[in-house]
Protein backbone atom coordinates (compact mmCIF):
# COMPACT_ATOMS: atom_id res chain seq x y z
CA UNK A 1 0.00 0.00 0.00
CA UNK A 2 1.21 3.49 -0.78
CA UNK A 3 0.20 6.50 1.27
CA UNK A 4 1.53 9.86 0.16
CA UNK A 5 2.97 11.79 3.05
CA UNK A 6 2.38 15.53 2.75
CA UNK A 7 4.95 16.66 5.33
CA UNK A 8 7.96 14.69 3.99
CA UNK A 9 9.64 14.71 0.62
CA UNK A 10 9.96 10.92 0.38
CA UNK A 11 7.08 8.48 -0.08
CA UNK A 12 5.93 6.41 2.89
CA UNK A 13 5.26 2.75 2.28
CA UNK A 14 3.21 0.77 4.78
CA UNK A 15 3.14 -2.99 4.48
CA UNK A 16 -0.01 -4.78 5.56
CA UNK A 17 0.87 -6.98 8.54
CA UNK A 18 -1.48 -9.34 10.31
CA UNK A 19 -0.92 -8.23 13.89
CA UNK A 20 -3.45 -10.43 15.64
CA UNK A 21 -2.93 -14.10 14.89
CA UNK A 22 -5.68 -16.59 15.56
CA UNK A 23 -5.01 -19.40 18.02
CA UNK A 24 -7.40 -22.29 18.50
CA UNK A 25 -7.60 -23.47 22.08
CA UNK A 26 -10.50 -25.95 22.23
CA UNK A 27 -10.78 -28.83 19.81
CA UNK A 28 -14.39 -29.74 20.48
CA UNK A 29 -17.00 -30.79 22.96
CA UNK A 30 -15.88 -32.99 25.88
CA UNK A 31 -12.23 -32.68 24.94
CA UNK A 32 -9.58 -31.06 27.12
CA UNK A 33 -8.31 -27.57 26.49
CA UNK A 34 -5.15 -27.82 24.43
CA UNK A 35 -2.79 -25.12 23.22
CA UNK A 36 0.30 -25.93 21.17
CA UNK A 37 0.36 -29.43 22.67
CA UNK A 38 -0.09 -28.39 26.32
CA UNK A 39 -3.10 -29.98 27.91
CA UNK A 40 -5.41 -28.92 30.77
CA UNK A 41 -3.55 -28.09 34.00
CA UNK A 42 -0.23 -27.65 32.21
CA UNK A 43 -1.63 -24.49 30.61
CA UNK A 44 -2.00 -22.97 34.07
CA UNK A 45 1.48 -24.11 35.10
CA UNK A 46 2.90 -22.61 31.91
CA UNK A 47 1.10 -19.27 32.33
CA UNK A 48 1.94 -19.07 36.04
CA UNK A 49 5.59 -19.86 35.37
CA UNK A 50 5.91 -17.17 32.71
CA UNK A 51 4.09 -14.68 34.93
CA UNK A 52 6.46 -15.54 37.78
CA UNK A 53 9.44 -15.07 35.47
CA UNK A 54 8.11 -11.65 34.48
CA UNK A 55 7.65 -10.65 38.14
CA UNK A 56 11.21 -11.77 38.97
CA UNK A 57 12.52 -9.74 36.02
CA UNK A 58 10.62 -6.62 37.13
CA UNK A 59 11.77 -6.95 40.75
CA UNK A 60 15.39 -7.38 39.68
CA UNK A 61 15.17 -4.39 37.34
CA UNK A 62 13.56 -2.18 39.98
CA UNK A 63 16.18 -3.28 42.52
CA UNK A 64 18.83 -1.70 40.32
CA UNK A 65 20.54 -4.82 39.00
CA UNK A 66 22.31 -4.45 35.67
CA UNK A 67 19.91 -4.50 32.71
CA UNK A 68 21.73 -7.29 30.86
CA UNK A 69 21.83 -9.49 33.95
CA UNK A 70 18.06 -9.03 34.28
CA UNK A 71 17.48 -9.86 30.61
CA UNK A 72 19.64 -12.99 30.62
CA UNK A 73 18.16 -14.19 33.91
CA UNK A 74 14.64 -13.62 32.59
CA UNK A 75 15.41 -15.46 29.35
CA UNK A 76 16.99 -18.37 31.24
CA UNK A 77 14.03 -18.63 33.60
CA UNK A 78 11.53 -18.41 30.73
CA UNK A 79 13.39 -21.11 28.79
CA UNK A 80 13.44 -23.31 31.90
CA UNK A 81 9.70 -22.84 32.48
CA UNK A 82 8.89 -23.69 28.85
CA UNK A 83 11.18 -26.74 28.81
CA UNK A 84 9.97 -28.12 32.16
CA UNK A 85 6.29 -27.59 31.34
CA UNK A 86 6.51 -29.37 28.00
CA UNK A 87 8.62 -32.18 29.48
CA UNK A 88 6.18 -32.92 32.33
CA UNK A 89 3.30 -32.66 29.86
CA UNK A 90 5.00 -35.27 27.69
CA UNK A 91 5.91 -37.46 30.68
CA UNK A 92 2.67 -37.47 32.67
CA UNK A 93 -0.02 -36.68 30.11
CA UNK A 94 -3.47 -35.28 30.75
CA UNK A 95 -4.19 -36.78 34.19
CA UNK A 96 -0.62 -37.53 35.22
CA UNK A 97 -0.14 -34.82 37.81
CA UNK A 98 -3.40 -35.74 39.51
CA UNK A 99 -2.31 -39.39 39.59
CA UNK A 100 1.07 -38.38 40.97
CA UNK A 101 -0.59 -36.35 43.70
CA UNK A 102 -2.94 -39.25 44.50
CA UNK A 103 -0.04 -41.67 44.96
CA UNK A 104 1.38 -39.40 47.63
CA UNK A 105 -1.82 -39.62 49.65
CA UNK A 106 -2.18 -43.39 49.13
CA UNK A 107 -0.98 -45.40 52.17
CA UNK A 108 2.25 -47.29 51.60
CA UNK A 109 1.46 -50.01 54.15
CA UNK A 110 -1.70 -51.41 55.59
CA UNK A 111 -1.37 -51.90 59.31
CA UNK A 112 -3.39 -54.65 60.91
CA UNK A 113 -3.37 -54.85 64.68
CA UNK A 114 -5.30 -58.11 64.94
CA UNK A 115 -3.60 -61.42 65.60
CA UNK A 116 -2.83 -63.62 62.62
CA UNK A 117 -4.97 -66.47 63.96
CA UNK A 118 -7.98 -64.18 64.23
CA UNK A 119 -7.63 -63.21 60.55
CA UNK A 120 -8.15 -66.78 59.37
CA UNK A 121 -10.90 -67.88 61.72
CA UNK A 122 -14.47 -66.84 61.24
CA UNK A 123 -16.99 -66.49 63.98
CA UNK A 124 -20.15 -68.42 63.48
CA UNK A 125 -23.29 -66.44 63.71
CA UNK A 126 -26.09 -67.61 65.97
CA UNK A 127 -28.44 -70.30 64.76
CA UNK A 128 -31.45 -69.08 62.90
Amino acid sequence: MYFPDCCCHHPAFILPVNIMAEYFINKGVNKPAEFKGLQSQYLFIFAGGLLGTFVVFIVMYLAGINQWVCIFTGLALAFTVVWLTFSINRKFGRFGLMKLQATRTFPRRIINRKSILRLFTQKRKGKV
